[in-house]
């Protein structure tokens, strides 16, 4: 690496937080505008009021079942995941967390931020007694399919209707990763479409 390239690496961090500081909340509103314009947004298709976007955020950290992280590029909130913890009520389903809300700003891709926000997600479950991860994807977010595929998600099936867009509709990927390995004979240890599947 030379000279030139060495000071124009970017820092990268990623961390969960339970509170905003500074900027935080404003960077993570203009990271998701940004996002959801680029059509790799979170569910909303057009960016919402900032009054709603900020207290949406704020709602985020309200829930007790989510944990917010936050990834940052040299210093500026850059995009954000979460990670989904089974409710109360959902004894059958206490060992499985679901990644959810998952993106990063056009202008901070292509420096590996993506890839730490999941593992950092991933990390969180395994430490919290997770078993299973659960996701779901757009057809179209083809960058976010690598990562999970390079990060050893297993997709398990598709959705042609998933999502529709401006009156065209797009199919949507489910992945799953086990966090810990099956044992041979582990029941859901099945092969695809020997069984049903709850979400």
């Amino acid at each position: 690496m030379s000279a030139t390239e060495s000071r124009h690496a970017p820092t990268l961090s990623v961390e969960q937080v339970t509170s905003f500081r500074g900027a935080q909340l404003h960077e993570l509103c203009e990271a998701a505008e940004e996002a959801i314009v680029d059509g790799g947004g979170f569910g909303w298709l057009t960016p919402p009021p900032r009054p709603t976007m900020e207290s949406y955020w704020k709602g985020v950290l309200l829930v007790p079942e989510r944990a917010l992280f936050l990834g940052s590029l040299d210093g500026t909130v850059a995009g954000s995941a979460q990670l989904l913890h089974p409710s109360p009520n959902q004894e059958g389903q206490r060992h499985c967390g679901s990644l959810t809300t998952f993106f990063v700003a056009p202008w901070a891709r292509g420096h590996g931020l993506a890839l730490q926000l999941v593992q950092a997600v991933e990390a969180a479950a395994r430490e919290a007694g997770l078993k299973v991860l659960n996701l779901d994807v757009r057809e179209t977010q083809t960058r976010a399919i690598e990562i999970y595929g390079q990060l050893g998600f297993t997709c398990w099936g598709s959705h042609p209707r998933y999502v529709c867009v401006d009156g065209r509709w797009f199919a949507g990927r489910y992945y799953y990763k086990d966090l810990e390995p099956l044992e041979a004979g582990t029941p859901g240890d099945e092969t695809p479409g020997s069984g049903s599947r709850g979400r």
